[in-house]
């Protein structure tokens, strides 16, 4: 097939027409398929379904350290539940506070703590007149929400195959003092799926920076999401932790992580991890804010993974279930689109988002002939800060939530779209 764009106008027209029919033919299936948000599917849930009855007894509700966790107390989360979130954030128990089930409240926390207090000695962040945020594109909708509700100014960064563009990271953070801190999902990344490389985390760690403030919010939410089973040194990710200390930057970093996608999103266990002088400031803030989080639900989780070897083996679950649908992306976009042109998609080896990028300026009316199909997608825009792309290029494809079956449909109508989108395009 003639790549759209060396086709000739008539070419194109008749190409269009066919498309047009094709679309009609999907709109009149009264399509309703979603693939707008990384929710894991029934079956994933399933896997953790026992974790509901793991507490049948009031004997089995006393901890390690002999605290009843029906009651109030035990701050930073039991010593039990730290050491199976140090195995997801690659720290020391010592170093790791956990909380309730949402590592986002945490981020949000931390935030506004560095915001109205001020972090490592230094001026509240509400004293400045202008706090800015560097944002690594395209990212997490989330995580820009977030900064952007603080009023901070989110300055976008182009996410490479190996991380951020430090390149560009290293002249903003050495040149502005009001430059505070970098958003980053290090391994299988959201939405593209890199994982950053050992000379991003070096650099990220030892770069100087205007502001001693400054910090790194790591959100190593997919680091045990693995697909494959099988080692590969593009799956390692160097510990932010240890590149900072090495680099004489021990405060640099925020670690968070969850069980969201690994247990029950909305019933699992977050964690923070820092320097032990973050972690005391963490705490104490945290102090006042509650007078402990749910303890059941951490020893829930500690009888249920146990440690990381069991972590590891439910994860192999999950990918058993998630494989098939990102091969199934892969396929359905490759057979549909590999001779279109325009077009480019990341194929991750983790993680549970593929990013798309469509020629430029056809995003937008992908995702909305889409939606008027049948097919709900994440909005164009939301990877970039503000909601703005400045090229309306990439769309975030999430195909966790679908049985196989409506995956491919959905995939159907979406290339279709993108088709027609750029059809469109041409001929305007």
């Amino acid at each position: 097939m003639t790549q759209f764009a060396a086709m000739s106008r008539e070419e194109l027209a008749a190409c269009k027409a066919q498309l047009e029919k094709d679309y009609a033919a999907f709109k009149a299936k009264n399509l309703s398929l979603n693939m707008a948000r990384g929710k894991p599917s029934t079956e994933q849930l399933n896997l953790s379904t026992p974790l509901l009855s793991i507490l049948s007894d009031p004997a089995e509700c006393i901890a390690e350290d002999g605290t009843d966790c029906r009651n109030y107390g035990v701050v930073d989360g039991l010593p039990e539940a730290k050491r199976l979130m140090a195995a997801m954030l690659d720290d020391d128990p010592d170093n790791v506070v956990v909380g309730g089930n949402s590592s986002l409240t945490m981020m949000h926390d931390a935030l506004a703590w560095c915001i109205d207090y001020g972090t490592g000695g230094c001026e509240p962040w509400l004293t400045l007149d202008t706090v800015k945020w560097l944002c690594p594109c395209p990212g997490y909708d989330r995580h820009f929400r977030i900064t952007e509700t603080f009023g901070m100014e989110l300055i976008p960064v182009p996410q490479t195959e190996d991380g951020p563009d430090m390149d560009v990271v290293e002249r903003l953070a050495a040149n502005d003092a009001s430059v505070k801190g970098i958003w980053c999902v290090p391994k299988y990344a959201n939405p593209t799926g890199c994982t950053y490389s050992d000379e991003t985390v070096r650099r990220l760690a030892s770069m100087p920076c205007a502001a001693s403030d400054f910090r790194i919010f790591w959100d190593n939410a997919y680091s045990i999401h693995h697909l494959f089973d099988e080692a590969s040194q593009q799956d390692h990710l160097l510990d932010i932790g240890v590149a900072c200390k090495e680099a004489g930057n021990p405060q640099r970093y925020f670690k968070f992580a969850s069980t969201s996608k690994v247990t029950l999103p909305g019933a699992g266990i977050a964690a923070f991890a820092a320097s032990p002088a973050n972690v005391a400031e963490f705490k104490k803030h945290l102090g006042v804010t509650t007078v402990g989080p749910d303890k059941l639900n951490q020893l829930r989780h500690v009888r249920f993974l146990k440690d990381a070897e069991g972590l590891a083996a439910h994860m192999r679950k999950h990918a058993a279930i998630l494989r098939p649908k990102f091969a199934l992306v892969e396929q359905k976009l490759s057979d549909g689109l590999r001779d279109v042109g325009g077009c480019a998609w990341s194929n991750p080896r983790g993680g549970y988002f593929v990013s798309f990028d469509a020629p430029n300026g056809c995003a937008t009316r992908i995702v909305e002939l889409a939606r008027q199909a049948g097919v709900v997608m994440t909005g164009a825009g939301a990877t970039w800060p503000y909601g703005r792309d400045p090229h309306d290029s990439n769309i975030r494809i999430a195909p966790t939530l679908p049985p196989l079956e409506e995956l491919g449909e959905a995939l159907d109508v979406f290339v279709c779209c993108v088709k027609l989108a750029y059809a469109e395009k041409l001929l305007g």
